[in-house]
């Protein structure tokens, strides 16, 4: 046994439990979650008519005295299990949303429905990947006051680590980069005022009486560029007054709908506090704004594939996109720490340097370094858009018959404590297998339904 690795000591330790089995169920209840959450308690349910107890659960019963549930990280790279379970339930929620399901009526699919995508302005030049031609050619050449050339004549691949860091790093504006960050919030919120706004007045509507004529619905994701700058994928949908069960006007065109967009991004401004280091700084979208049509008649599977994007996305980790980190950042000295390129380091301390005035302590910019300014979630959706991510969770629940509402005459007591988190080496290895085993399984249940809706779809 001396001989062994840890690892396998501790696996051996387990597998002699004799508890083993419904440890093992407990791992497999969690789909392999890489960090699961220890709970310790009891629940009671028992009938308010007779005080008989109808059901008891409690963790003493349990190896270890405790149970195990998941973690629910959408990063991939802190817990893939959970993040691919994340992903499920966020594609089920686009596509809810240009479908129909999930309490959402099939009738949305014919509604005005758009993919918009809203960038960030330029803080300075960065080295690109342009299809095999030239980065940056400049037939002058020409050097930038600090020295370095103004332009780059080299045909950069994807995956070379230039793409996406400043010709000149004196020269790029980081304080209007993380600040921008930080309003971009506000930038979006100001955005769908604005195409609120566009819309009634395109008809002759005053802008108070829109909600009486016509409902916004969108879920948007954010996404960082290489440039280490978000940029914003939106599915908008238009309703009439009562949401998704509610016909639009008959103004409520895919052109009217667009044109609203482009104007609005196009006009939106915020600026920042005024700082005697930075000055006021107007914010606005970046000029690069791509406004697709989504037509469910002529290409049914393009509302999947926005889905199945927007899913994919939002489980990718700091780490994968190269743009900050997994977690907050609690000192200076810990930026040093985080795998990331000079120019992302840059805009990390650039957060911390202007998290320390007071002019922005509103922002909490240092409590977003790891973001690099950006604050919120990675998905957020309008009210009516769809349904939720707790509703998802209940109804996956119920299906497994965990979630099933308590009788009608009875009443629940429960008492539940955080014990602990994480696994044990052995332990660690064996999740790994079952979130493997999960995954493959998965993969192949997928690969069926694609198959037989290939053929479904052929035979029609």
């Amino acid at each position: 046994m001396r001989q062994l690795s840890e690892v396998d000591r501790d696996a051996i330790r387990l597998a002699q439990d004799p508890k083993f089995t419904r440890w093992l169920e407990q791992i497999a209840s969690t789909g392999g979650c890489a960090h699961p959450v220890h709970l310790s308690g009891s629940t009671t349910t028992w009938s308010t008519a007779t005080n008989e107890i109808l059901h008891h659960y409690d963790t003493r019963d349990e190896p270890g005295e405790r149970l195990s549930v998941r973690c629910r990280n959408r990063r991939a790279t802190v817990c893939a299990p959970c993040s691919r379970l994340h992903a499920g339930d966020t594609f089920h929620l686009v596509r809810a949303g240009l479908l129909g399901g999930k309490s959402v009526p099939e009738s949305v699919r014919t509604r005005p429905r758009l993919f918009a995508t809203l960038t960030a302005p330029s803080f300075g030049p960065v080295h690109r990947a342009a299809d095999g031609e030239p980065c940056r050619p400049r037939r002058d050449g020409g050097h930038c006051e600090h020295g370095r050339r103004l332009g780059c004549g080299t045909a950069h691949d994807s995956a070379d680590p230039l793409v996406g860091q400043p010709l000149c790093p004196d020269c790029y504006d980081y304080p209007a980069h993380v600040l921008w960050h930080a309003h971009a919030g506000k930038l979006w919120d100001r955005f769908v005022i604005g195409v609120r706004r566009r819309l009634a007045s395109s008809v002759g509507l005053a802008q108070s009486d829109f909600p009486a004529h016509a409902r916004l619905s969108f879920a948007r994701v954010a996404e960082y560029q290489q440039r280490a700058a978000v940029h914003v994928h939106a599915v908008v949908r238009l309703d009439g007054p009562a949401g998704p069960d509610d016909e639009p006007p008959a103004w409520g065109t895919v052109a009217r709908l667009t044109d609203a967009i482009r104007t609005s991004a196009a006009h939106v401004l915020v600026r920042t506090a005024y700082s005697p280091a930075v000055g006021e700084l107007p914010l606005a979208w970046g000029a690069q704004i791509d406004v697709r049509a989504l037509n469910a008649d002529r290409d049914s599977m393009s509302d999947d594939a926005v889905a199945a994007y927007v899913a994919k996305y939002v489980t990718k980790g700091a780490r994968e996109t190269g743009a900050g980190a997994d977690h907050r950042l609690l000192t200076w000295d810990d930026i040093d720490a985080v795998p990331a390129t000079r120019h992302v380091r840059t805009l990390m301390r650039t957060c911390w340097r202007l998290g320390g005035l007071a002019e922005y302590e509103p922002l909490r910019l240092r409590a977003w370094t790891h973001t690099l300014g950006y604050r919120g979630h990675i998905l957020t959706k309008s009210r009516a858009y769809s349904t939720t991510y707790a509703a998802l969770r209940a109804e996956r629940a119920e299906h497994q018959g965990l979630g099933q509402p308590p009788d009608a005459g009875s009443a629940t007591d429960a008492l539940w404590r955080y014990v602990g988190s994480g696994h044990t080496p052995g332990a660690a290895l064996i999740a790994a297998g079952v979130a493997e085993d999960l995954a493959r399984n998965g993969a192949i249940a997928r690969a069926e339904l694609n198959s037989a809706t290939g053929v479904a779809l052929g035979s029609g």
